[in-house]
């Protein structure tokens, strides 16, 4: 199970209630005190609409479309033809929505927003792990989210079949080296994050072997290996498994879709991508209102 369906297990009142919360945050943000311009169309008109996928994707995010809609008008009702998770190719239909025109047109930017960015997570996060099958490693993402989409980005991907880093500072102690120089040392900075008793997972990072050795001793059981070369990483994990004192090994820097599968087959046990969240580019998706009442 992933970090963020342990805090957020699907269907439960937790994750409804965060839904719920970041949807009425984009619509506070986009419609304000009233959206001037559905006023155009009357009161009373009804529509269908479709939402339309205008590239090949991981579709992520309907929750929030739903969540979207109903703060609107519950009224709202959407027919979905593709389930989470689920690929689709170009041109094809989504949903269906029905309802009052207005409330369509309030809250399709503000779902589409949801939509084609976590979808856009989703995918990236779907190309990573594709590309690692077979091997023993895990994709996993990092805190270099879009501001405010934290938790929702953390979901799609493991939508997209990745896993969670620590969702946010509270959840995890990752040491690194800015911590590092401030303690003074690798023991000294050990100690003191085994001092805590936080009851989290205490992780570092290191950036040589020098320093992995170091941190082995000092007792980690957790080591991030910052831009390790891939010759660098065999010897990690070499070393690593000699030493009796078996860390979990996460590489981390310099990876990409080019690379990673040679880095998954060093052995390492993670891989952790900071461009599934912080890189992706919007996925192509459109709504249309196809029929008027």
């Amino acid at each position: 199970m992933t970090l963020f369906n342990q805090h957020y297990p699907p269907n439960s009142e937790a994750f409804k209630q965060l839904v719920i919360k970041q949807a009425q945050a984009a619509l506070q943000e986009d419609v304000g005190t009233g959206d001037l311009t559905s006023l155009l169309v009357p009161a009373e008109q009804q529509v269908t609409a479709t939402i339309i996928a205008r590239e090949t994707a991981v579709i992520c995010g309907t929750p929030w479309v739903q969540a979207c809609f109903n703060e609107i008008d519950t009224n709202v009702k959407i027919n979905w033809q593709v389930a989470e998770g689920e690929s689709v190719q170009a041109n094809q239909v989504l949903c269906e929505i029905t309802g009052p025109a207005r409330a369509l047109l309030t809250a399709e930017r503000c779902s589409l927003n949801f939509l084609q960015t976590l979808s856009a997570t989703a995918t990236e996060t779907r190309k990573y792990v594709d590309a690692i099958t077979g091997t023993q490693s895990q994709i996993l993402d990092t805190r270099k989210t879009i501001p405010n989409l934290r938790l929702a980005q953390k979901y799609a991907v493991t939508i997209g079949g990745g896993h969670n880093q620590r969702l946010a500072l509270y959840d995890g102690i990752l040491i690194k080296e800015n911590h590092i120089a401030a303690a003074g040392s690798i023991a000294a900075v050990m100690a003191q994050a085994f001092a805590l008793n936080s009851g989290k997972s205490i992780q570092i990072e290191v950036e040589n072997m020098s320093q992995l050795k170091e941190a082995l001793t000092a007792g980690a059981t957790s080591i991030l290996l910052d831009n390790f070369s891939t010759e660098q990483l065999v010897e990690a994990v070499s070393f690593n498994r000699q030493s009796g004192k078996r860390a979990v090994l996460e590489a981390s820097g310099g990876i990409g879709l080019k690379n990673v599968r040679e880095i998954a087959l060093t052995g390492i046990d993670r891989i952790s991508i900071g461009a599934i969240t912080k890189n992706v580019q919007a996925i192509d998706l459109s709504m249309r209102i196809i029929h008027t009442n």
